[in-house]
């Protein structure tokens, strides 16, 4: 008897995983990135958990300034590693903007420049939304 209970919580956890998989698999079709930005986290459209850090990879030799919900992130609070051009972000208790993610949509916009050599500046704005 006890081997049916633990066959039906397994087929429970099946089932459990692949809602998951499916609630929070990338939706419709790849997002086209502008010029150097390599790659946004949470992505266009994404629908996250409140724990998520907002990630920007940029080409090496640029910098960006990162606006959430129209705000702009001070500098200080974004982690920002020169070798890889990857700037990190999330709210937490210290953050002058915000201290946590809302649940709801959220829009980011980023705005870069080089850092040496010729401007090449350029935007990009997209969503994502806080579950």
């Amino acid at each position: 008897m006890p081997y049916r209970a633990i066959y039906a919580g397994l087929a429970f956890l099946a089932v459990a995983v692949i809602a998951l998989g499916v609630a929070f698999a990338p939706q419709g079709r790849p997002v086209e990135l502008p010029g150097p930005v390599e790659a946004v986290f949470p992505r266009p459209g994404d629908a996250v958990l409140q724990q998520t850090v907002l990630e920007v990879d940029l080409a090496t030799g640029y910098r960006a300034q990162i606006w959430v919900d129209g705000f702009l992130v001070p500098d200080s609070e974004v982690v920002y590693v020169d070798a890889t051009g990857v700037h990190r972000w999330q709210p937490g208790p210290a953050s002058l903007y915000m201290t946590e993610w809302r649940p709801g949509e959220h829009t980011v916009t980023i705005r870069w420049n080089t850092t040496s050599g010729p401007p090449d500046v350029g935007e990009f704005t997209w969503s994502f939304r806080i579950q």
